[in-house]
């Protein structure tokens, strides 16, 4: 069966969350913003994306409330794009892809290493209960409607 072009229409927050960041470069720009970059040619140099693509995600990802554009500078006109509270709420889902990757595609050990700042720990991708604290795992929870079932 084919996949459907679009899965926008379809009542999963997944898939309608790939929508807005499921290609591969539209997270690497998300990645290079929480790395610090804000500036066109920033992204560009860093990721070695092709401008017309960087122009096309950097455009969705404001559209989408992922980052805001300010101008930095004017005549010529330039900007930055910033992160909104939307964009620093999927944080923790990068944090555990790249973990993810880190373990099954990195065979000679992570590539970067995020570290808190106040002890140089590094992160962990630790799911916890609301209620009750307990770090869980798939075979500890259980889907039930939410009220947009």
């Amino acid at each position: 069966m084919a996949l459907p072009r679009s899965y926008v229409s379809q009542n999963c927050s997944v898939a309608r969350s790939l929508e807005v960041v499921g290609d591969r470069w539209t997270l690497l720009v998300v990645r290079a913003v929480f790395e610090g970059h804000r500036r066109f040619d920033d992204f560009q140099d860093d990721l070695g994306i092709a401008r017309n693509v960087l122009t096309d995600r950097l455009t969705r990802l404001c559209d989408e409330g992922l980052l805001r554009r300010v101008r930095y500078q004017e005549r010529p006109d330039r900007f930055e794009y910033r992160p909104t509270r939307k964009c620093v709420e999927l944080w923790p889902a990068m944090m555990t892809l790249m973990l993810w990757g880190d373990r099954y595609y990195a065979p000679d050990g992570p590539p970067r290493i995020v570290a808190h700042r106040g002890c140089t720990g590094t992160i962990t991708s630790a799911l916890t209960c609301s209620a009750c604290g307990a770090a869980l795992e798939p075979r500890d929870v259980v889907p039930l409607d939410g009220p947009g079932a």
